[in-house]
């Protein structure tokens, strides 16, 4: 249909009339770059620059476009660089246009809270959506965009995450970029990807030669590289247009107030849609006209490798340890991708592209997936892939292949009757008790809710506030301990120096005890499993006491504050301490290079064992089941066994670690210790010799304070692991070292990441666990946060965690 510039411009002045606004004489030439447009047999397509527009148009915006004789067929918003329309008027023109709306480019707008949330919330009919460089914190675009089938969060650095429905209705959306965002969890954020059902391409880096999600030209085998002449490539590249026309368009841009983003929007979409058809079947012809077309524009030959397509870079030895997998063919096309992934820039990664094995747990997530960091998906990569996780992760616990439904469980269980297909599944037998034992039906039922959610439940123990007498204190928690036989309590003490029982179900106090004294921080505390009500305590300037927590003193009933029971000789420098399996002694260990010996009966020391390490021991621990047998873990990166009974004191065996060792515990059964060294080297030693029994190969970060803390779960089942530069308790089997899971400690409301200080596994419950944790904000209080694998986080959406202090002090477990 033909249409007249004079009518359109008539209606216009008409509405304006109609409504007393003064014409706009942008608005004015935007419709007459539409009549060139029709005049070219294009689509009526309006392109509006909201930098040119006030609230005042908008009313009249919205009568020329949505108006019954309307020939605008499309309209496309962009911002360019500042702009006085306010939001509320931008949203309702946006919602007002409807299904004409096709781009939405909002890039560097500084929008906001208010403004996002309505977005996310309420939805656009766009197709194409550009947020890059805003401030989004929480992602949950839970609105209608079903229409949308490009997405750009590239640079919204305050992303850290993704929750469960962040992409709840984009049915069509088919490619996404999320390159320099704060985003790490590799379960969470694939479990969020896996719910778009169309999505083809995604990105969380890109190839510095690519502008879009597309496949980046050098995955064709050409050497290729730029000199960031983006605009230049894409130019070339677009064969329907000449050079000659498109210079002219540049111009006429220029002449119009427009960016040369304006023209090559659309372009550069179709240029990617086209690239990725080319993919499958490249003609001669067309990469010959690449080629050139490289030549042409002086291209440098890319020559440095992902950030971490782990693995890649060392494919072939890969290759050599997958001999029995591979064939000769998938041999030599994993070396052609060795060879030609060094060719591959990476630009602007997201932390998640750091992680071991990223690329290849993305693909194996995401069957879908075409093409991930602009670089193809190929079926070799695939089946690399799936190898890789099979090798490294564990999909669900306890070595289950396929998830299984509770309500069958427990009805085989009411039964009597075992899953045979898990049966089959459950190899190497060795590694758990055989399916006919009393713990397979809880391990199954654990291991279908663990699958059944990628974002536990997180939530604090209590928010540490107690009123004693007229006084209200904030507690800082430093350390705690689960009760040994009574599931619902748990004892902290504090930066202040109060020891607090809670029962951490309800987050009731149950025993407050001051700070009296001496007590200073508190960084050593045991339970007495004999006597339940009694524990030990002990701060960093040496004090330690025995107290009862069913004494309490006179003049503060009202207050359940207990007395102390017993007064030992201190240990200058504490940094932890640890009863024995009778109760009847005691170890304290420091900053130093001694291990002090105490009776609990007579309340005195027995024996200083003196320079038993050549550096400071930060934690000495006895065995679980033996009274005579302790380990202790050293700065000197030694880890040494003893036994009391042996005179003079020698070490039963000595095991040495890489770097400084932090701590060190035994297995429930006391059949292995658990070592930990500074920046994340884990390892689980034989605790009969001392043999290297599973090297956990969790990724160093590089920095020598970063202090590591790992303890059992599920009994001997599972390792958890924090360290005190990072925000991430890492989950893996301690019988083959896969990675369960990840679980990122940060403030959801703020956005802050929160460091690991210290953290145990609950003895009772399995796949729970308590992290102590704190956040790098100017407050110096901390917070203990429960973690429930077999829940969701949905169930606790209202709770925010507050400020928080960060420190990355070593002492003690």
């Amino acid at each position: 249909m033909s249409v007249d510039f004079v009518s359109i411009e008539a209606r216009y002045l008409n509405f304006c009339k109609k409504r007393e606004v003064v014409p706009n004489l942008t608005i004015l030439s935007w419709l007459t770059k539409a009549k060139i447009q029709n005049s070219r047999n294009a689509k009526f397509s309006v392109a509006v620059l909201i930098d040119q527009l006030k609230d005042a148009d908008i009313s009249t915006m919205v009568d020329i476009v949505t108006s019954d004789d309307s020939d605008i067929d499309v309209v496309d918003i962009f911002y360019e660089s500042y702009s006085v329309l306010s939001e509320e008027y931008l949203m309702a023109f946006m919602r007002a246009i409807n299904f004409k709306l096709r781009i939405v480019d909002l890039q560097d707008m500084p929008l906001g809270k208010d403004f996002l949330r309505d977005l996310c919330q309420g939805g656009l009919a766009c197709q194409v959506l550009n947020l890059r460089s805003n401030q989004i914190q929480k992602l949950n675009m839970a609105g209608r965009f079903m229409r949308l089938h490009t997405l750009n969060l590239d640079f919204c650095t305050a992303l850290s995450s993704l929750q469960q429905d962040c992409f709840s209705c984009m049915p069509n959306l088919l490619s996404l970029s999320l390159c320099e965002t704060r985003i790490t969890n590799l379960w969470t954020t694939s479990a969020a990807l896996s719910k778009l059902p169309s999505l083809t391409e995604l990105r969380f880096q890109n190839c510095l030669c690519c502008c879009g999600t597309g496949p980046c030209l050098s995955s064709y085998g050409r050497d290729t590289s730029v000199h960031g002449y983006e605009s230049q490539l894409n130019m070339c590249l677009y064969g329907e247009v000449s050079s000659t026309d498109r210079e002219d368009d540049i111009i006429q841009a220029s002449r119009t107030g427009e960016t040369f983003r304006d023209l090559l929007y659309v372009d550069q979409s179709m240029l990617i849609n086209e690239v990725q058809r080319s993919n499958e079947n490249l003609s001669h012809r067309n990469e010959v006209k690449v080629s050139s077309c490289l030549r042409e524009i002086d291209l440098l030959e890319l020559s440095t490798v992902l950030p971490d397509l782990d693995g890649h870079e060392k494919l072939q030895n890969e290759i050599q340890e997958k001999d029995e997998f591979l064939t000769s063919e998938h041999k030599q096309d994993l070396k052609n991708t060795a060879i030609t992934l060094k060719k591959y820039i990476s630009h602007h990664p997201s932390p998640v592209c750091f992680e071991k094995h990223y690329r290849e747990y993305m693909i194996a997530a995401l069957p879908r997936l075409q093409v991930l960091d602009n670089w193809p998906v190929k079926k070799m990569d695939r089946v690399m892939a799936k190898t890789i996780c099979e090798k490294y992760y564990e999909c669900l616990p306890y070595k289950r292949q396929q998830k299984e439904s509770v309500i069958s469980l427990l009805h085989k269980r009411e039964m009597g009757a075992s899953n045979t297909r898990c049966q089959k599944a459950f190899k190497p037998k060795q590694l758990y008790p055989r399916h006919t034992s009393e713990y397979f039906f809880s391990r199954s039922l654990s291991a279908a809710k663990v699958g059944s959610s990628s974002w536990p439940l997180l939530h604090p123990v209590s928010n540490f506030s107690h009123t004693f007498g007229k006084e209200s204190k904030i507690l800082r928690p430093r350390q705690f301990e689960y009760h040994p036989s009574d599931s619902s309590l748990m004892v902290f003490g504090t930066l202040g120096g109060q020891i607090v029982v809670i029962n951490h179900e309800n987050g009731n106090t149950i025993s407050y005890i001051p700070s009296v004294g001496a007590m200073s921080s508190v960084l050593g505390l045991c339970w007495l499993k004999k006597y339940p009500s009694k524990l030990i305590a002990g701060s960093d300037n040496g004090s330690l006491k025995l107290f009862d927590v069913n004494l309490k003193l006179p003049e503060s009933e009202d207050f359940c504050c207990s007395s102390v029971d017993k007064t030992f000789d201190s240990f200058e420098q504490l940094t932890s301490l640890h009863v024995n399996s009778t109760d009847d002694q005691f170890l304290a260990s420091g900053y130093s290079k001694d291990v002090a010996l105490y009776d609990i009966g007579s309340g005195t020391r027995l024996q200083l064992f003196n320079n038993i390490h050549a550096e400071p021991i930060n934690v000495a621990k006895f065995a679980c089941h033996s009274p005579f047998l302790f380990a202790t873990s050293s700065f000197d990166r030694c880890v040494k066994m003893w036994d009391v009974r042996q005179n003079p004191m020698q070490p039963c065996f000595t095991a040495s670690s890489s770097r400084g060792n932090v701590m060190v515990c035994f297995s429930p059964d006391d059949m292995y210790l658990l070592v930990s060294a500074v920046d994340n080297e884990v390892k689980q030693l034989s605790a009969a010799d001392g043999r290297l029994h599973m090297n956990f190969e969790i990724a160093s970060t590089g920095s020598a304070h970063n202090y590591t803390r790992s303890y059992y779960m599920n009994g001997r089942d599972y390792v958890i692991s924090g360290s005190c530069d990072e925000h991430v308790v890492r989950i893996c089997c301690a019988q083959t070292g896969k990675r369960l899971r990840d679980v990122y400690l940060e403030d959801w409301e703020s956005g802050n990441s929160m460091f690991v200080q210290s953290l145990r596994g609950d003895p009772f419950r399995p796949f729970n666990m308590s992290v102590l944790a704190a956040s790098v904000r100017p407050s110096s209080k901390w917070e203990i946060i429960k973690v429930n694998l077999l829940a969701s986080s949905h169930n606790a959406e209202g709770y925010t965690y507050g400020p928080f202090s960060h420190s990355s002090h070593t002492m003690g477990g």
